[in-house]
């Protein structure tokens, strides 16, 4: 059985951003595809649920990122699951460079979904279909959740458009990773990187909806939380650092 499954790839030009540093929806880009593929290889992919109307939908994440690699950059990227907790199935992510030192780590819960009635659904056959991974270190705990930050609050206000949806027929998860860098702004985010990104998913978007964006910032904290009506959808949290020279 697979237990783990990793590839190995060059940094491109598309997957960084306007300082050359790897992006960090390119980051959650890869860890999607990363999982579907290995989901695929133990028979629970997509091509094996959707014929039932079941879908993976990602609920929690949470990066650490110790060094941000450059555009050119060879890396290996390996994932692997653990046993489910009740509904929600853990999946754990590393990222190292061509030496294999690390550059950062992930941890995400997933959940299924009936995708008719948009409605989640208890684990079943699914578990059965994992592998015993229990011998296997985890990088950290299961994601936790966004911290309030202690700042002034600003808004600003997003609708989805073509880019932000996927297969699902709502907001891919990682588009938020783009919607709370651009809130951050430009200015910030050229002398800052995301040491840590954190991102809850509370309730899918769907593309009619407009979302109004909860901005906060103190020092190195941030918090970008997302509205639509009175309803919280997502929110997205961490720490900043300042980027590395060169």
């Amino acid at each position: 059985m697979y237990k783990t499954y990793q590839e190995e790839f060059v940094l491109r030009t598309c997957d960084c951003d306007f300082m050359g540093a790897w992006r960090p929806s390119a980051i959650m880009q890869l860890m999607q595809e990363l999982a579907g593929t290995h989901s695929e290889l133990l028979g629970c992919g997509r091509n094996a649920l959707i014929k039932n109307n079941i879908v993976w939908v990602l609920t929690r994440c949470e990066i650490h990122m110790e060094k941000y690699p450059k555009m050119g950059d060879r890396i290996t990227a390996e994932t692997f699951p653990t046993a489910n907790r009740r509904w929600f199935f853990p999946r754990y992510y590393f990222f190292r460079d061509e030496e294999g030192n690390v550059l950062g780590y992930a941890a995400t819960l997933w959940a299924l979904l009936d995708i008719e009635n948009r409605r989640m659904l208890p684990p079943g056959d699914v578990a059965k279909t994992l592998p015993d991974n229990s011998d296997l270190p985890v990088p950290i705990g299961l994601p936790a959740t966004v911290d309030t930050v202690d700042a002034e609050e600003t808004l600003q206000w997003r609708k989805p458009v073509y880019f932000d949806l996927d297969v699902n027929q709502h907001v891919n998860n990682t588009r938020y990773a783009d919607w709370a860098c651009d809130a951050l702004g430009v200015e910030v985010m050229s002398q800052y990187c995301l040491e840590t990104l954190l991102v809850n998913y509370d309730a899918e978007v769907r593309p009619d909806q407009e979302i109004t964006l909860h901005v906060f910032r103190n020092g190195l904290s941030y918090r970008v939380a997302g509205y639509h009506e009175d309803k919280l959808h997502f929110e997205l949290g961490g720490k900043l650092r300042e980027r590395e020279n060169g």
